[in-house]
């Protein structure tokens, strides 16, 4: 297991996207405006619900954020699909910082449920990520997670068996 912290500013989040936190090749998240957390507060390999790792997040939610200027003029709304896509750059994450080897992709997810809405006055959303599964063997590196986003405390988003593996090619 790599040796990395169990905390990450946003400057942290930024080496991860240009390739400088995990190395060359391996997990990255997106740059700006992609990136859809400001902070990770706790990672693990061992923690969360079911003790297979886990990670938690917060991203600060501003009015001027560039989707809501899009989606929908007169009517903003974070696209779902955006808190979608920060769980599994998390889960990919968590892949990276167990020293894992390879590029993160995401593979699926079970079930989407989502239950309230991103709206320009919300302050921050919380992203929850507990893995259910996380194997490394020579043919194959994957996450298996389950997560929730909450926006202000409440729960908004929720999903089941999302998969984010680590390739080489």
């Amino acid at each position: 297991m790599a040796q990395y912290p169990s905390s990450f500013d946003k400057e942290d989040l930024l080496k991860c996207a240009r390739g400088d936190l995990f190395g060359p090749g391996n997990a990255q998240l997106p740059e700006p405006p992609m990136l859809m957390m400001d902070r990770i507060t706790e990672v693990s390999a061992d923690g969360g619900a079911n003790g297979k790792g886990h990670v938690v997040a917060e991203f600060d939610i501003h009015p001027d954020l560039w989707f809501f200027a899009c989606h929908f003029p007169g009517n903003p709304i974070m696209p779902g699909c955006l808190g979608l896509d920060g769980l599994w750059q998390l889960t990919g994450f968590n892949l990276g910082w167990r020293g894992w080897q390879g590029r993160g992709y995401a593979l699926g997810v079970g079930e989407v449920k989502l239950t309230g809405m991103v709206r320009p006055d919300r302050k921050m959303l919380t992203y929850y990520v507990d893995f259910t599964k996380a194997v490394q063997t020579r043919r194959l590196t994957m996450g298996v997670a389950d997560g929730r986003v909450e926006a202000d405390g409440e729960v908004i988003y929720q999903v089941k068996d999302m998969k984010v593996a680590l390739s080489e090619s």
